[in-house]
Formats: structure tokens, C-alpha cells, sequence
């Protein structure tokens, strides 16, 4: 059954770029962060009402924001997913208490996701000590879940260096480097059920990298394509590639909602019109990825 996650788990990004909030935002600023988030999942509700596949409809909410939205989503049997990492960090730090703690999976516990996130940002060539430490907490966080029988969704983001950095690194480069870093991590011992992975150009490569996910015996690992607020060009054509290579499906956010929202903000737009657009923009994308 295909995976079509709607993410809306921004946070830092989400209040800097969407709501121009500066530093930590106030009670007010909160709940009307959290009301946006709310309004964004009445789309995909629609979505549904609309013909959606409800067993591979998704969301991806954080609790920080998000809790209304996932408690929704639980109550509707919406396939729930949530972030434990603390959000517009370098390197990969937990949002709730730390490692030597049980706190973070207390909140996981509360909520019960069907599938508990981590972002990672990494590349073969940043700090080697800072990498090591990355990988360690990951792993540990990976072995957590397995033993209470959770399931890892991880997002993996390859930022080019900048001697890397060119027109062509997305698709020349990255790929390889994903490989390459997936391998690594599952020699260190970080096993994810879903690797939520950056668009890929051919189909060639999306083959190779889930091929590469479930190397060893890990055969029923799979991987989904990760929106990264791209263009609708890029996004259908990584959609189109990933498609026949045996993705799962995908896990695309701001380009779904991000123009209706901020629209909404500016007062061009009114509520129901929020929806429809998300409603809409989501089942544009379902739609390319079933090749519709």
C-alpha cells in the first residue's frame, strides 16, 4: 500500500519564513501557528472526502504545534507520523529530553505515531568526530525504537559543501553520496523502516538507492520522496522517477501548503479557499505519483 504523507511538522522554518516571527514565538503567535497547522489538515481531510485512498493517506505533524492536528489524525485512523528531533539544528538533537533519558520516548508513547521521524543532515565530508556522534545517537535511537517495536522513518538531507556545490550536484553528485551515506549508517547500526529520501533525477538512481536501502537482508525497507519545498516541475518529475524504481510514495510539505497559508495570512484568501488549495495540491501529487 503506497505511503502519501502530508508533512506540516516544520517548526523554526515554519515561524521564521511563513508566520516573520523573531526568536521564540508568544502564546498568541503559538496558537496561531497551531491554528494554521489545523486548517492545513482540514485539506487533506478533504483530499479525502474528494477520493483520496484513505489507507495511504498520511500526516506528519509535530507535537510542539501539531498536537490537535495528530490527535485528529489518530482518532480518524489517518496514518500518524512525528518528529523527535529538535527542529533547525546542524546535527540531530532530540527534542525532548536526552538520550540517557526515557523523556522523548514518553512523548512518543503519548502520541502512539504509527511512524516516529528524525531529519539528519549529513555528507561524507563534514566534521568526521561530529559525524561519529550523529551516528552513535541515531543508532541508539534506532535500537530504542526496534525493541519497543516502533518503526524509524528516516529523513536524510545531503547539503552540498561548498566545493561541491554546482549546477549539476543534485543530479551527478548527491545520488552517490546517498548511497554512500545510507550504507554507513546501516553499518553503524541505524535501521529505519522508511528512508525519506531527497527527489532523485532517473529513475536509475532511485532504483540504486533503494536497492542500496535494502541491502543485506533488509528486504522490506522501504523509501519515500521527500518534497524539500521544490518547484511542482521538479517534484513530478522525481515523483515520476521514484514511481516505477519502487518507492513507497512520498512525504512532500510546503509545497502543498505553503502559498494557500501564507495567501490566508495576508488576508487574499479565506479559510475554505485554504482548503481546497491543499485539498487540491495533494491530490496533484498523488495523482503524478499513480500516474494519473
Amino acid at each position: 500500500m503506497p505511503l502519501y504523507l502530508l508533512a506540516m511538522d516544520h517548526r523554526a522554518s515554519l515561524a521564521a519564513t511563513v508566520y516573520r516571527i523573531k526568536g521564540d514565538p508568544n502564546p498568541a503567535q503559538v496558537k496561531q501557528i497551531a491554528a494554521g497547522k489545523e486548517l492545513v489538515y482540514q485539506g487533506l481531510v478533504s483530499a479525502l472526502g474528494q477520493g483520496a485512498a484513505s489507507p495511504s493517506a498520511a500526516v506528519l505533524v509535530d507535537e510542539r504545534y501539531g498536537e490537535p492536528v495528530a490527535r485528529q489524525a489518530n482518532a480518524a485512523a489517518i496514518t500518524l507520523a512525528m518528529p523527535i528531533e529538535k527542529s533547525g539544528q546542524e546535527w540531530f538533537t532530540l527534542e525532548y529530553g536526552t538520550l540517557g533519558e526515557g523523556v522523548w520516548m514518553e512523548h512518543v508513547e503519548a502520541f502512539d505515531p504509527r511512524y516516529v521521524k528524525i531529519l539528519v543532515r549529513d555528507n561524507p565530508t563534514f566534521d568526521v568526530r561530529a559525524r561519529r556522534r550523529q551516528m552513535d545517537d541515531l543508532a541508539t535511537v534506532s535500537q530504542v525504537l526496534t525493541e519497543a517495536g516502533r518503526d524509524l522513518l528516516l529523513e536524510l538531507v545531503v547539503p552540498a559543501t561548498p566545493a561541491q556545490e554546482s549546477a549539476t550536484y543534485d543530479a551527478d553528485l548527491r545520488p552517490e553520496l546517498t548511497v554512500r551515506l545510507i550504507g554507513e549508517m546501516q553499518a553503524a547500526g541505524v535501521e529505519p523502516a522508511i528512508w525519506k529520501i531527497e527527489g532523485l533525477s532517473t529513475t536509475a538512481d532511485a532504483t540504486r538507492v533503494l536497492a542500496t536501502a535494502r541491502q543485506g537482508g533488509r528486504n522490506d525497507v522501504q523509501c519515500i520522496v521527500l518534497g524539500r519545498d521544490a518547484p511542482p516541475d521538479d517534484l513530478d518529475h522525481w515523483l515520476r522517477a521514484a514511481a516505477p524504481a519502487g518507492f513507497l510514495g512520498f512525504a512532500i510539505g510546503r509545497s502543498i501548503w505553503q502559498e494557500p497559508l501564507e495567501a490566508f495570512l495576508t488576508g487574499d484568501i479565506g479559510e475554505q479557499e485554504v482548503v481546497a488549495e491543499v485539498a487540491n495540491n495533494y491530490l496533484h501529487y498523488v495523482g503524478v505519483y499513480e500516474g494519473v
